[in-house]
């Protein structure tokens, strides 16, 4: 009988443990921000890596998954199967199927855009592919921009895409883990590639017609950019990119213009060593901000809707390793506030997008990643 007792009892302290570990650990309802309180509603759950989201004009929206799937959300409820007909890729370290952004006259067209890894006898690189969206099923697929050489790496094929307000696609391709490749103007990695719908080198593109430098390139010394988006006002494109340990940065990016990558850079290397002694060097473009520790950032979005008005024009970053999103307050060019929120969320962030909604939409990279959507707390 006393071991009958003994044994109950050790169960009791075990389960209470359990149960006082489970609530130690349960996000709270409602989420507290300098200038607003939300909630996060699941719009959807079980997503294998998902990395990027787009919206449809139907309400549908389109999630990739990094091992090879494009899912569809309708009314709230992930769809079973998946999208069919996506180019063939590859699923090998970072790399996968990556982003989705949809044509600017989508409505008429029904055209999208996917980056991704491909690999052949060469190597891996990173691609881009353009495709009609018939239903569930992508159609009339073309391959319209390759990374120029491949590599034997499964780092740093950044994948972010973007349209500007002329309708010309920007597509970042990272250094690929081979540091040099991004002050190599032959070399497609490092940098952001400007190109038409159809992949040709857009007008106007600072190198075109330059021997020594491919046409595509736009901007260059870029290491691994994570996030693009269009500014809601100026139009112009900004983007942050990850460090080595140190050194992640916000930059606008411009025409022509060097970012440093790995001539200059706040980080060093994961080894403890420096990179180089500079942070500045002439020609060489400076951040418009960047973290010490690196915080990994991923997916970029500008508040722009009405049910947060102390968050209007607002940045918002995801974070990676540091499991948070961040709030950023910029004032002529400058960040004047930084705000850490969803700290206790237990999630690295993949992809925050602004949506048509008025919300902001998260992924968060996960084997059973989730959809979530900030609502204002009742």
């Amino acid at each position: 009988m006393t071991r009958i007792i003994r044994t109950f009892m050790q169960t009791t302290v075990i389960l209470g443990l359990i149960t006082v570990s489970s609530m130690a650990w349960s996000a709270p309802e409602t989420w507290q921000s300098d200038k607003a309180s939300f909630r996060l509603e699941t719009v959807a759950s079980e997503l294998e890596h998902p990395w990027s989201i787009a919206f449809l004009p139907d309400g549908r929206q389109l999630v990739t998954e990094r091992a090879g799937r494009l899912r569809v959300i309708q009314n709230g409820s992930l769809q079973e199967a998946p999208v069919t007909g996506l180019p063939e890729l590859v699923v090998s370290g970072q790399g996968g199927l990556l982003d989705v952004v949809l044509h600017p006259q989508f409505t008429d067209n029904n055209t999208l855009f996917l980056s991704y890894a491909h690999r052949n006898r060469d190597g891996m690189t990173t691609r881009v592919a353009r495709a009609t969206l018939n239903g569930t099923r992508l159609e009339e697929v073309t391959v319209i921009f390759e990374a120029a050489p491949r590599g034997n790496t499964s780092r740093h094929f950044a994948g972010r895409m973007v349209f500007d307000r002329d309708g010309l696609l920007y597509v970042a391709v990272g250094d690929r883990g081979e540091m040099d490749r991004a002050q190599d103007l032959e070399d497609d990695a490092g940098g952001v590639h400007r190109i038409t719908v159809d992949g040709k080198p857009a007008p106007g593109n600072p190198f075109v017609g330059k021997a020594g430098a491919n046409d595509t390139f736009y901007s260059w010394g870029n290491r691994n950019i994570q996030g693009m988006v269009r500014h809601p006002v100026s139009g112009e494109i900004w983007s942050h990119e990850h460090g080595p340990r140190g050194g992640d940065e916000i930059n606008i990016i411009r025409s022509g213009i060097n970012y440093g990558w790995p001539e200059i850079t706040y980080g060093i290397d994961y080894s403890g060593l420096p990179i180089t002694n500079r942070v500045k060097k002439e020609g060489m473009a400076q951040p418009l901000h960047y973290w010490d520790p690196s915080i990994a950032p991923s997916g970029m979005a500008f508040y722009t809707g009405e049910h947060f008005p102390g968050w209007q024009g607002d940045l918002f970053v995801g974070a990676l390793k540091m499991q948070k999103l961040v709030r950023l307050t910029i004032d002529d060019g400058k960040v004047t506030e930084e705000e850490d929120l969803l700290t206790d969320l237990g999630a690295r962030i993949r992809d925050v997008r602004m949506g048509p909604d008025g919300m902001l939409w998260l992924l968060t990279d996960a084997p059973q990643g989730k959809v979530y959507r900030l609502v204002p707390a009742e």
